[in-house]
């Protein structure tokens, strides 16, 4: 080490937010996947949005930023660096187009097929919730049935056309979802009490926020890993599962939700589970203060990616 920006403990703090292409936390922005392990993946598509505010499609470019300063950043419950442990690339963002919602789907399935075939681990940053749709239609075509854990103000489970509040009905009904393996969790708001009981009626398991805090969050984290199992799990984040008062750049708020710290000890609680991909959506820039969710967001993407790398560490240990 010849120089004090090749510290770890340094890096973080010597670059500047200016230097540089922007890429998720510095890292390298390229679509060779030869030895990438982890890629990060912009999705930059809000037209499926029907209802409420907009402006998910400027969140991949805002999460970036707001990750630069995580470069090199060391997790402080695992002990590690993650981007030390795993090969993290930034692929950049899928193609997409405004308005036509059908081509997109095909679009988005596309190009994640391609980096899943290459076995790097997709990390999506949305955009709205109708992209997790053609995520999960990837994973599965992978991964066979898919255990999914989404963390939600809203179940997205409207009976209607492929959109932002109707993604996991038509991957239930695709039967893409275990459903004895799926879990809403933080389902609060005047939401449309038919939905959630539909989604009881076929199995699956529906955490109010309620529910949650009676729980307790140990309770919660306990509840889900015991859901999950050994099956391949894929995680969903709408940031509106996060309190206003945390995560006010989302299109729909609804007051009462998780703390920024709550959403923390839940995704470090998925610690030894067979994790296969991620998404965080409805973050909109536009409705943002101080870009608070945005820093959110990427620091929420780093604890996923932290979950990876201690994952690939357990693996390597183990060989």
């Amino acid at each position: 080490m010849d120089k004090i920006s090749d510290n770890p403990a340094f890096g973080a703090h010597i670059v500047t937010g200016s230097a540089g292409l922007p890429t998720f936390m510095r890292q390298t922005a390229t679509r060779d996947l030869e030895d990438a392990k982890v890629a990060i993946v912009g999705i930059p598509f809000d037209g499926g949005t029907i209802r409420c505010r907009s402006s998910s499609r400027f969140a991949p470019s805002k999460i970036r930023e707001a990750s630069l300063n995580l470069y090199k950043a060391f997790h402080p419950i695992f002990k590690i660096y993650p981007a030390n442990e795993i090969t993290l690339v930034d692929y950049g963002n899928v193609a997409v187009m405004p308005m036509n919602i059908d081509d997109n789907m095909k679009a988005i399935q596309e190009e994640i097929d391609a980096i899943l075939a290459s076995n790097t681990t997709v990390i999506a940053l949305g955009g709205d919730h109708s992209i997790t749709l053609p995520l999960l239609r990837s994973h599965a075509a992978k991964f066979g049935r898919l255990a999914v854990i989404h963390f939600d103000a809203h179940p997205d489970t409207w009976a209607g056309k492929i959109c932002h509040t109707s993604a996991f009905y038509h991957a239930l009904k695709e039967g893409i979802i275990a459903p004895e393996a799926y879990i809403q969790i933080g389902i609060r708001g005047p939401n449309n009490q038919e939905e959630v009981e539909a989604v009881k009626g076929i199995g699956a398991q529906v955490l109010s926020i309620d529910e949650c805090f009676a729980m307790g969050i140990p309770a919660v984290i306990e509840k889900i890993t015991k859901l999950m199992g050994q099956n391949p799990v894929y995680v969903s984040l709408d940031v509106d599962s996060i309190d206003p008062a945390y995560a006010p750049g989302t299109g729909t708020p609804e007051i009462g939700g998780f703390t920024s710290y709550q959403m923390l000890q839940m995704l470090r609680g998925l610690k030894g589970l067979n994790l296969v991909g991620f998404d965080i959506v409805e973050v909109c820039p536009s409705y943002d203060h101080g870009e608070i969710t945005s820093i959110l967001a990427a620091n929420l993407v780093f604890e996923f990616l932290s979950l990876l790398a201690v994952n690939q560490l357990k693996s390597n240990s183990s060989q």
